[in-house]
């Protein structure tokens, strides 16, 4: 898989997955434009790109501005389209904000695309939280769609227009629905990208973490692996107006997760079994994990890094460089 001098752009590329997956793109030999508003609760942070500072170029602009990237499509051949608003909460509260981040600025790219640059090849961060409640377990691409909040219903809308675009005007689009992705540079100020994140936190700051249920099920993606999928699929023509779900090595439950994570800690840490709150408790789906035979079948991807190890590497990565993160 070749990336040399290929230009590309990726959309929150100063965030979690972004800026791994510009760090792994910049490597490759690629020439990378990251596009990131740095609005401090949308996850991206200048520390994600210290390794390769110099090494990319970083406009700091909002998707939501299509001047700013009817400039940026042009002369690229890659888009990574990863930027969103992804707490569940705040789509609830703000869901006005979560409509234009996650559905109108999805369309006005795709508009500056078409009239632009028509050929980019475009992969799309989907999301699980799209499938709702599981009807059937594992859940694979066929699944009914039916989101339980406001952020699924706006990022059903924007996989939509991806694929509709690539249907009328031939932008050659793939959809990737990710699940839990964790690891080094992930949100750990709060929960707003994954309760993973704000456990991490405490438990390297010495205070106990609450786990609200425990039962549930769960697969997770580190984040390697979810770079993995994102490069293969824009690179195979066989993805081209596809939809791939993106799953874990494993399924375990949240109250299994949080012992994990304490081995991972060396033993050291603590958590609270708590019932979840009401206002979580309307929109919690239940048991989820993936099937991710389709993308496994026929592009050849598969999660390389067990549970176990994630894990490991994540803390390692924050027990120095949590006061970057806080």
């Amino acid at each position: 898989m070749s990336f040399a001098n290929a230009n590309v752009l990726i959309t929150g590329g100063a965030g979690f997955i972004g800026s791994n997956l510009a760090i792994r793109l910049i490597g490759a030999g690629a020439n990378v434009t990251i596009v990131d508003s740095l609005i401090p609760e949308y996850g991206g942070n200048l520390r994600n790109l210290a390794s390769v500072h110099g090494l990319c170029h970083l406009n700091i602009s909002d998707v939501r501005d299509p001047h700013a990237m009817r400039y940026l499509i042009q002369s690229k051949d890659y888009l990574f389209n990863l930027a969103g608003q992804t707490s569940h909460m705040d789509s609830m509260t703000m869901p006005f904000t979560d409509l234009e981040i996650n559905a109108h600025a999805q369309l006005s790219i795709l508009e500056a695309c078409r009239q632009y640059n028509p050929a980019i090849r475009i992969v799309f961060a989907g999301t699980r939280q799209v499938y709702g409640r599981p009807q059937y377990l594992p859940v694979d691409e066929n699944h009914p769609i039916r989101p339980v909040d406001v952020n699924g219903i706006n990022k059903v809308a924007g996989e939509s227009y991806h694929l509709l675009y690539g249907d009328v005007y031939g932008i050659p689009s793939t959809v990737l629905r990710l699940t839990n992705t964790y690891g080094p540079r992930m949100r750990v100020k709060d929960a707003r990208q994954t309760f993973v994140g704000i456990w991490l936190r405490l438990l390297l700051e010495g205070k106990p973490f609450e786990v609200w249920g425990g039962e549930q099920l769960r697969d997770f993606t580190y984040v390697d692996d979810c770079v993995d999928a994102l490069l293969l699929v824009a690179q195979d023509d066989k993805a081209i107006g596809k939809i791939y779900n993106i799953g874990g090595e494993k399924n375990v439950s949240l109250l299994h997760l949080a012992k994990l994570l304490i081995e991972a800690n060396g033993g050291r840490g603590e958590y609270a079994l708590r019932q979840f709150p009401d206002e979580r408790k309307k929109i919690d789906i239940g048991d989820y994990y993936s099937d991710d035979t389709r993308i496994r079948k026929e592009l050849g991807w598969m999660p390389r890094i067990s549970l176990e190890e994630g894990l490991s590497r994540t803390v390692a990565y924050y027990t120095t460089e949590l006061k970057h993160y806080i």
